[in-house]
């Protein structure tokens, strides 16, 4: 009798993988595990491009993808200061077809000039129009007409920021989104304290003390929640950690579906901030949204 139920056990549990395996491969990109095949006339690269903002060199990398193109491209955004780059995303994206920009704001990683969030703000804007500059679009192999911004901390707000306030922006993914403006009008905490003080010595031109001036001057109209009737029309991935912007996160796709947007998506995963056991994890929720654009890289 003994043997009849683990012969029985284990004939559900092979029907079980049988069912299970190709539904987990399927739901795995294949980018995550396979290089595509080379391309020997269009290889994949990295280029080191400057761009210019506001006068100032902003240090930059450039993944190209292979293929001749041209690629529809992401424009991913560190935090502050930016000690997590995201480059496993990066490599990632290449593969999937996607050419990947990532600049650093003046004053960090080797740029030029002072940090403020002002000027990350424009040094964000300035690099959604180097990617739109016909010559370089060409040079690179970019297609300027599908931008995506993605973003994770500090660079969800200014990715935020940016696709809000530009409508030929495609969408943007918020990854642990720091909501800059309510999180510096609120009280005073040890936490915050320690993050302005960490990032500071890491950004040229600037102190905690006026980094969070700053933030709390323009506290009232740096609310990405207050952003979403013009952000309700595009495609916006919401991902969220185990950290103190998950309320703000939770408001931000809470606000998105109140304004009518039918492509919000939120996924809540028990990890960090740097989501530093859940990086396949996070490159898959990325990957698969990037997929629901249904853009197939050399078709204009």
């Amino acid at each position: 009798m003994t043997n009849r139920i683990c012969s029985a056990l284990f004939s559900i549990a092979v029907i079980f993988l049988t069912l299970w395996l190709p539904v987990r491969a399927q739901q795995t990109p294949a980018a995550i595990t396979s290089d595509p095949p080379r391309d020997k006339e269009f290889p994949a690269a990295m280029e080191a491009p400057d761009i210019v903002s506001h006068g100032a060199r902003l240090n930059a990398v450039f993944y190209l993808a292979s293929g001749a193109g041209p690629h529809p491209v992401v424009l991913l955004l560190h935090g502050f200061p930016g000690n997590e780059q995201n480059m496993d995303l990066a490599y990632a994206m290449r593969r999937a077809g996607w050419n990947v920009l990532v600049p650093h704001y003046r004053g960090s990683w080797g740029s030029a000039g002072t940090f403020s969030f002002t000027n990350a703000i424009e040094d964000t804007q300035a690099a959604v129009q180097f990617l739109r500059d016909p010559e370089n679009a060409k040079k690179y192999r970019t297609d300027a007409s599908k931008i995506v911004v993605i973003g994770h901390s500090m660079g969800g707000f200014l990715g935020t920021y940016a696709t809000a306030h530009d409508a030929a922006i495609l969408g943007v993914a918020m990854i642990s989104a720091w909501n800059l403006g309510p999180a510096a009008a609120r009280p005073d905490s040890e936490q915050r304290t320690k993050s302005f003080h960490d990032a500071s010595p890491r950004l040229a031109g600037t102190t905690p003390e006026g980094m969070l001036a700053e933030a709390k001057k323009n506290a009232a109209k740096w609310n990405y929640v207050d952003w979403a009737p013009e952000l309700k029309s595009r495609p916006v991935l919401v991902v969220e950690s185990s950290d103190g912007n998950v309320p703000d996160n939770k408001a931000m796709a809470e606000a998105l579906r109140k304004a009518g947007d039918p492509h919000v998506t939120e996924i809540a995963m028990e990890t960090d901030h740097g989501y530093n056991d859940h990086r396949i994890a996070l490159q898959v929720a990325v990957l698969s949204w990037l997929q629901s654009f249904g853009i197939v890289q050399g078709q204009s």
